[in-house]
């Protein structure tokens, strides 16, 4: 497994991640909490020593077996966890001191700790990026030792290139893939220029970048992949990355004959993200062992050659763009 250096924070994080949204179990069809943790010390093993969670994954429950496994194991590892997603009605105006404080506290009892390594804010609307009183209150937050950074999750390209303006947000986690490769035009430039990481999230798409889905693929009803596809739950851009399911397959069906021999598409996938500097980590889910040991092979691939980037450059413009580009 092969590490980056993350941001400005002095951390070396590998490159390859833990997204635990999956294991939380909502939104994905349920986890079993043995194999849950089974893959958990996966991880580990594979030399991943970044875990990237929220509070309303499972209601808490991602954070709790993130805690076990600290008490399991003696490794060292950082763990990114995320708040805001609680407030019911999604609002800027909940953003303010008081909730933050009570989010950052019931976190704080979930992964057993007395400090966070790093809270993010959990994809809020945009107007809260225009506050500067809500990155204040992430500040004092810091100073009274309740976690040592604080970074954001965003949507929109937008979103982040207006969080790194505050000079505390150390991190910016999102969605970055090979069918949403907005970010590198610009932000990624900013955020190099300014010592902020970057998280890369959703990388595969959802799955699709997989290679695994068909048309005829069918997602349990509780699966975000079967009620989000056009919004319904949360941002659309969250599922499939945004794109629609029929175009994603086709473009997926473009994609293979660049994987190198040895290789599965969604390691592919994830080399290609690699292949941007200005990512600190990429943070795959999974939910069974062998998902791990695949997911943190893609660290040690050889690098993708020029030409195999522009082709998936070209598959993007050609198929993507005009889906995905301006929205997000």
């Amino acid at each position: 497994m092969q590490t980056r250096p993350f941001g400005r924070t002095g951390w070396r994080v590998s490159e390859i991640g833990f997204g635990a949204w999956g294991i939380g179990g909502r939104d994905w069809g349920g986890a079993d909490e043995t194999e849950a943790m089974a893959t958990l010390h996966a991880a580990l093993d594979h030399g991943i020593t970044f875990f990237d969670t929220a509070d309303v994954y499972g209601d808490g429950r991602s954070e709790k077996l993130i805690a076990r496994l600290r008490r399991e194991r003696q490794e060292p590892f950082h763990v990114a966890t995320k708040a805001g997603r609680r407030l019911s009605p999604h609002t800027a105006a909940g953003y303010n001191a008081e909730n933050l404080e009570a989010f950052v506290d019931r976190s704080l009892a979930n992964l057993e700790v007395e400090r966070l390594d790093l809270l993010q804010l959990h994809c809020p609307p945009t107007e809260v990026y225009y506050r500067p009183e809500v990155f204040e209150a992430l500040d004092r937050l810091v100073a009274k030792g309740k976690r040592r950074f604080y970074g954001v999750s965003v949507e929109k390209v937008e979103e982040a290139l207006k969080a790194v303006e505050y000079p505390g947000v150390q991190s910016v986690q999102i969605i970055f893939n090979a069918f949403r490769l907005r970010p590198a035009e610009l932000f990624f430039e900013v955020a190099q220029r300014k010592g902020v990481a970057v998280i890369a999230r959703v990388p595969l798409a959802s799955g699709l970048l997989s290679g695994r889905f068909t048309r005829d693929t069918e997602f349990p009803a509780a699966d975000h992949r079967a009620f989000n596809r056009e919004g319904a739950g949360f941002d659309r851009g969250e599922t499939f990355s945004g794109v629609d399911y029929e175009v994603g397959l086709s473009a997926v069906e473009r994609l293979k004959p660049l994987v190198p021999r040895g290789a599965t598409l969604a390691q592919f996938a994830l080399k290609w993200i690699l292949s941007f500097d200005a990512v600190s980590c990429v943070i795959p889910g999974a939910r069974r062992p062998d998902q791990v040991a695949a997911n943190a092979a893609a660290s040690d691939l050889p690098p993708l050659d020029t030409a195999t980037l522009a082709a998936v450059q070209e598959i993007y413009d050609d198929a993507i763009r005009p889906l995905v580009h301006q929205r997000w």
